[in-house]
């Protein structure tokens, strides 16, 4: 009998448990490559690193994901993949880490800073609830952080941009009157700036609690940044 790899334990074992737990295909991302991978310069020639490609990202809605699993096959231990899931967790900004060998899961959760041993992965709605309850978003200001962003451009936000934007919303929908970003030259910043101004006015938001959409400057030191 040939052993199982580790894609072999993702289609056996791990879809099915996620689909248990009432995830549906619109949710995952299997094999998601989510960095380029760091450009390495030694003397006069250039290489490229490998990718960091986590085994599944899980989304609560398509713009908002909120969890990685990492699988290993199912000779190995569950908790053996517990700690590249954490590392890729912290750098995507999700509060859920998950690690399974197809039959045991573990899970790190931030909001408490523990690991469990679990029998099943829990639904989209518990791990929403477990962020909100941390994070004290009410009703509306849950239904605007999870606004859609603007994809008829056919590009998608960077892992990096997804998290500016859904701060930045979350900081502005929550009360907070100053919000600054830094991010280096050639990261996006007037996509962000957009996303973030799509997403507020979609959502109607504005600082009187009026139903209407706000009124938005842009400044810029460039006019063909504003022109475009």
């Amino acid at each position: 009998m040939p052993l199982l790899t580790e894609a072999d334990t993702c289609r056996k074992y791990v879809l099915p448990k996620l689909y248990a737990a009432g995830w549906t295909d619109e949710q995952i991302s299997e094999q998601k490559s989510f960095t380029d991978g760091r450009i390495v310069v030694t003397g006069d020639k250039v290489r490229r690193l490998p990718q960091k490609r986590a085994d599944y990202i899980l989304r609560y809605r398509r713009d908002f994901p909120i969890a990685v699993v990492e699988a290993k096959s199912v000779y190995a231990k569950p908790g053996d993949g517990l700690q590249q899931a954490k590392d890729y967790a912290q750098i995507l900004g999700f509060k859920f880490a998950y690690a399974t060998n197809g039959h045991g899961i573990v899970e790190h959760d931030f909001l408490t800073g523990r690991d469990n041993d679990i029998d099943a992965f829990p639904t989209a709605d518990d791990l929403w609830g477990r962020v909100r309850a941390s994070e004290s978003i009410n009703d509306a200001t849950a239904e605007r952080v999870l606004a859609p962003y603007y994809h008829l451009s056919g590009k998608s936000p960077r892992y990096y941009q997804e998290i500016a934007i859904n701060r930045t919303v979350q900081a502005i929908l929550q009360g907070k009157r100053r919000v600054l970003l830094t991010l280096a030259t050639g990261t996006g910043k007037t996509v962000i700036a957009f996303q973030i101004r799509y997403k507020l006015w979609n959502s109607r938001w504005n600082r009187t609690g009026e139903h209407r959409r706000p009124r938005i400057l842009y400044l810029a030191d460039r006019n063909i940044l504003v022109d475009r």
